[in-house]
């Protein structure tokens, strides 16, 4: 029902991005959507690039005197660094030898790229690959976002943890069935520059920061994304990809470097008894269904059941060193240490941001599928004639 993709390099010209599939009559602006751009590029411990760019998004089409149209919105996003690389990154041949990338970055999708696009420069893959991308994503995000929040559909995040200080999944689990308190969570990290909810766990981490980039080196960590007010009933058990815990964990391990994904308790339900971490069904005349716990995450059987969407996912360190590791040149095979592009120390915050895009962007297309119609009018139509029904079973 909705589909998106992303198109640029990190210091080409600009990022581009379509998605089709919203419907008519959704109020959209560029403001709204850099307001989302902004957060991704905040964060402690962030290099040099956040500094030089301030991400607009600029609307080309689908959207007419505020309004979504029904047709398929473009979003632009101006590389400000672009001015720097104007001959590296060139569409047409230069004069001259451009100097290339030889020496892949363990971690990176650099020797992989190379060797499956036969590339003797390794800039044709790392432009590609780079984190760069998902400021789009977050605009495209941002745009389904938008969307949800029409229906009282709520995403937000917090880190937990970075380099391995600050906070556990067992330190959240008793709000995972809470939207309130998973909201104001969520308020508390914005005001963290760690988008950490607790103030000495921040003050934790970014000591820990500081001292690792002074080291040369980068950190990972945790994080946890939630939805609060989706709807029982979004997703299949009917067929493997129509499973919305697999929709969303795909989501989430496309973001560069997340090496692991969580639904609800995850892990921890598989080192405990299932009378523990089974969420017991009760029935109330004035909310229905509903549960006292929230280890399923809201996903039953790969159909959201009306509780918060929890997800957790672990970030790996930056694989861009300034104290470079061992490589091999792809020319020569020789020895030498791998090359190092300007990186940030730790991105786990701004990873927490992209990770509420794919989470908008993948619940959207769930409930357009479930709720579908050209106009927005259209589908509140049918949501609201679904939520009666559903009150009175």
């Amino acid at each position: 029902m909705l589909r998106f993709l992303t198109s640029g390099e990190s210091h080409g010209k600009g990022l581009t991005g379509i998605i089709e599939g919203i419907p008519a009559g959704l109020a959209l602006s560029s403001s709204y959507i850099d307001s989302h751009l902004k957060r991704r590029q905040a964060g402690y411990g962030r290099g040099g690039r956040m500094k030089i760019e301030s991400d607009h998004a600029e609307i080309l089409s689908g959207v007419r005197h505020g309004l979504t149209t029904g047709a398929p919105i473009t979003l632009w996003i101006e590389n400000r660094d672009w001015k720097n690389w104007q001959e590296l990154m060139a569409v047409e041949p230069v004069n001259g030898e451009v100097k290339k990338v030889t020496r892949p970055r363990p971690g990176h999708a650099d020797l992989p790229g190379a060797l499956k696009y036969g590339h003797d420069d390794i800039r044709n893959v790392l432009e590609r690959s780079s984190a760069r991308e998902t400021a789009m994503r977050v605009a495209l995000g941002a745009v389904a976002r938008r969307f949800l929040e029409e229906f009282n559909i709520q995403i937000g995040s917090y880190v937990l943890s970075i380099g391995g200080k600050g906070l556990s999944s067992n330190d959240t689990k008793g709000f995972w069935s809470q939207g309130e308190k998973l909201l104001e969570l969520s308020k508390r990290a914005e005001l963290s520059e760690v988008r950490c909810p607790d103030e000495g766990a921040t003050t934790e981490i970014k000591r820990l920061i500081d001292e690792t980039g002074e080291e040369g080196n980068t950190l990972g960590g945790v994080f946890e994304v939630f939805a609060v007010g989706v709807p029982p009933g979004l997703g299949s058990m009917i067929q493997w990809d129509r499973r919305l815990n697999a929709r969303l964990s795909m989501a989430i391990s496309s973001i560069q470097a997340i090496k692991a994904v969580e639904i609800g308790g995850g892990i921890l339900m598989a080192h405990s008894k299932g009378s523990q971490v089974m969420d017991e069904i009760f029935y109330a005349p004035e909310k229905g269904y509903f549960r006292k716990t929230n280890f399923s995450g809201g996903i039953e059987g790969g159909i959201s059941n009306g509780m918060p969407i929890i997800i957790r996912a672990a970030m790996k360190p930056i694989p861009t060193l300034k104290k470079p590791l061992r490589s091999v040149d792809i020319l020569t095979h020789e020895s030498h240490e791998a090359t190092y592009e300007r990186s940030d120390v730790c991105a786990v915050p701004s990873a927490s941001v992209i990770a509420e895009a794919m989470v908008s962007l993948v619940i959207a297309d769930a409930f357009l599928e479930k709720f579908g119609g050209d106009s927005l009018k259209e589908v509140k139509a049918n949501y609201n004639s679904y939520i009666s029904a559903l009150r009175e079973r």
